[in-house]
């Protein structure tokens, strides 16, 4: 696939982020490259506390926090995700979330090829 290093580099590291700080730190986050029909996808797999059902449809809504405690451990402003659908739509790509509370998430960058 072709694509912009810096920005994929930026995605990629928003979601490392955000598994390491909603993930149980006793669980390893998985990181793959894989295929999927004609797509190439990265996945980042935490096993952390997970978003409820109810959240999902608004995660990737600037300043959206799923969390709103604004505690020192997970900050941010609630745009990381936001950025990351915008960095894959600029791919011609999507980003997909499946997650589940108190079990973890799996965030997925497809590409196309």
């Amino acid at each position: 696939v072709e694509v912009d290093p810096n920005a994929i580099d930026r995605a990629v590291a928003n979601l490392l982020d955000n598994a390491v700080k909603y993930s149980d730190g006793d669980r390893a986050i998985q990181v793959k490259l894989d295929r999927s029909g004609d797509e190439a996808v990265i996945s980042v797999t935490d096993h952390g506390i997970g978003i409820p059902s109810d959240e999902l449809p608004f995660i990737f809504e600037p300043f959206y926090r799923v969390d709103k405690s604004r505690s020192k451990r997970t900050g941010g402003y609630g745009l990381g995700l936001s950025l990351c659908k915008t960095i894959m739509e600029a791919h011609g790509g999507r980003i997909e979330v499946d997650s589940k509370p108190d079990v973890g998430t799996c965030v997925s960058l497809f590409f196309p090829q």
